[in-house]
């Protein structure tokens, strides 16, 4: 596995459901530019892994990417076949609980129309809708 916890404090997670936006990790804080969620969703720790992957190939070494979630929701699954009861699955993957206006994302170093081009790119890799944002000046 890519990303997952090094310690859980409980080792297999309820589904939950995801209520409201993000009041936390909302806003563009290390980089200039970044991609904020518009949808609620889990993005799994290999799709985080494959969007720093796309993003490190265009940036190359000229800007710094920060990537802003992380794995930390065990997703199990029963194996195919199996009766009723038994229990529950053993961890399938690992995944980051994304709310509404959660920043993923960030880039810094880069003109705009670079991070633009690097985001759209790294977008098509996500399960959830995404918009680019700026970091704000007060």
């Amino acid at each position: 596995m890519a990303l997952m916890p090094k310690r859980v404090k409980h080792r297999k997670s309820q589904r939950g459901r995801i209520k409201g936006s993000a009041t936390r990790g909302n806003t563009v804080v290390f980089g200039e530019y970044g991609i904020q969620s518009m949808e609620p969703g889990w993005i799994k720790a290999t799709t985080i892994e494959a969007g720093r992957i796309a993003a490190q190939q265009y940036v190359r070494g000229e800007g710094k990417l920060y990537i802003r979630i992380f794995p930390d929701k065990s997703v199990t699954s029963t194996p195919l076949e199996t009766r009723m009861g038994k229990g529950k699955g053993e961890p399938d993957f690992w995944a980051a609980v994304v709310k509404p206006g959660t920043v993923l994302y960030e880039l810094g170093g880069v003109t705009e129309q670079q991070a633009k081009v690097c985001f759209a790119r790294l977008a098509s890799k996500l399960p959830v809708k995404v918009r680019f944002v700026e970091r704000r000046t007060f």
